[in-house]
C-alpha cells in the first residue's frame, strides 16, 4: 500500500495542514474541496493513519499527522531541488539577479561580491534593495532571487537558510540619556521608563528572538539613518550593528549600556543567505553566494556564522540601489 502513496497527495496534505481547511487548501491548489478531500482520505488509507481530525470546524492535524507532515515535506522538497536543479542545468546563465539585503548587513563583504560579480558575469543584469524587514516576502513572492537575513527572521517552510556571519549589536544611547549612567547591568523594569528605539517590524521577529524587544513604549523608525540620529539626540535607546557605530563610540557620541539577560558585549545576530527552495540562484547567483562567503573569510574581523555551511543602509541613503552592466 505504501508503494502507491505519490507526490500529489503528499503536496495535497502539506496544503492543508498550511492552509487550515479543505477549501481553501483547493483555492491554492487549484482543485474542488471534494477532490482535496478523497485525495486525503485515501493518503489516510495506504498510510494506516488518521493525519486529521475532523470533529471540528475546521481539520486539526492528529498527533500522527503532525509526526508525519515533517516527513512530508522533507519528501516533497528534495523533489522539488532535484527539479530545479535538473532546470538550472537546463537554463543556462540567468539574464537577471536580483538580492534583497537586509540594513543589519555589514557593507564590506556585499561591496566585494558586487564588485567580483561586475567583472565576472558583465552581461547580467544586477540588481538589489535594503530593506529592514521585507527580505523574507521579497524572496517569498519571487521579486528577489536571494535574500540577506538576521535570525531574529520568520522564514516559510519553502525557503532555504545558509547560514553566513554574525554581527554585533550593542545595545547604545546618547551619554546625555539617563540610561547612559544607571549602574549595569540596566534591569528590565528600569528599561521600561524609557523610549526603545528600534527598526525591525516586531511582528517579523521569531518568538524566541524577541527578547531584545522590552516591553514598554518604543518607536520604530525603519531607516538606520534615522534610527542613528534618533539616538545620537538622546531620544531613546536602542541596538545597531557595531559596524556602523565604531566611530561613534570611539569619539564618546554614543555609549554602550549592558542590560540586564544579555551578554556583557552585547547582542550577536546571525546573518544568512536565503532563496526559495523551489527556485534555486542560477549559475550567476550561486557565484555571488560563494564570492560573499569568501569575501567574509577574507576579513578576519567578520565572524562566521557557527553552523556553517553553506545591512548596512548608509545613513540618509536611498533604500534601492540599481547596477547595470552592458
Amino acid at each position: 500500500m505504501l508503494d502507491g502513496v505519490s507526490l500529489d497527495q503528499l503536496r495535497t496534505f502539506i496544503a492543508v495542514a498550511e492552509e487550515g481547511s479543505f477549501s481553501a487548501a483547493g483555492r491554492h491548489l487549484k482543485r474542488a474541496q471534494s477532490v482535496v478531500s478523497q485525495t486525503l482520505a485515501n493518503l489516510e488509507g495506504q498510510l494506516g493513519v488518521k493525519l486529521f481530525d475532523r470533529s471540528g470546524r475546521l481539520p486539526a492535524l492528529t498527533d500522527q499527522g503532525r509526526a508525519l507532515l515533517a516527513d512530508a515535506r522533507a519528501v516533497a522538497g528534495k523533489v522539488d531541488r532535484l527539479k530545479a536543479r535538473a532546470k538550472s542545468l537546463t537554463t543556462g546563465l540567468e539574464p537577471e539577479l536580483s538580492v534583497a539585503v537586509d540594513s543589519m548587513f555589514p557593507p564590506a563583504p556585499f561591496i566585494a561580491a558586487v564588485a567580483g560579480f561586475q567583472q565576472k558575469f558583465p552581461s547580467t543584469l544586477l540588481r538589489f534593495d535594503f530593506e529592514s524587514s521585507a527580505v523574507v516576502d521579497l524572496v517569498r513572492e519571487g521579486r528577489c532571487t536571494i535574500g540577506m537575513v538576521g535570525s531574529w527572521s520568520r522564514l516559510p517552510p519553502n525557503l532555504t537558510r545558509q547560514p553566513l556571519l554574525t554581527v554585533s549589536v550593542p545595545t547604545i544611547v546618547s551619554p546625555r540619556h539617563p540610561l547612559a549612567t544607571h549602574p549595569a547591568p540596566v534591569p528590565k523594569a528600569v528599561l521600561a521608563e524609557h523610549i526603545q528605539l528600534v527598526h525591525i517590524d516586531p511582528a517579523a521577529v521569531l518568538p524566541t528572538q524577541g527578547s531584545a524587544l522590552q516591553p514598554g513604549r518604543f518607536w520604530r523608525l525603519s531607516q538606520l539613518g534615522a534610527k542613528l540620529a534618533f539616538l545620537r539626540a538622546g531620544l531613546g535607546y536602542g541596538c545597531l550593528p557595531l559596524h556602523l557605530i565604531e566611530a561613534d563610540l570611539a569619539s564618546g557620541a554614543l555609549v554602550q549600556i549592558r542590560v540586564e539577560d544579555a551578554p556583557p558585549e552585547g547582542r550577536v545576530i546571525y546573518m544568512s543567505t536565503i532563496y526559495r527552495t523551489d527556485s534555486p540562484p542560477g549559475p550567476a547567483g550561486r557565484w555571488f553566494i560563494e564570492r560573499l562567503e569568501e569575501a567574509v573569510s577574507e576579513r578576519p574581523n567578520e565572524k562566521r556564522s557557527p553552523d556553517r555551511r553553506h545591512e548596512h543602509r548608509p545613513p540618509g541613503g536611498s533604500d534601492r540601489l540599481v547596477l547595470v552592466r552592458s
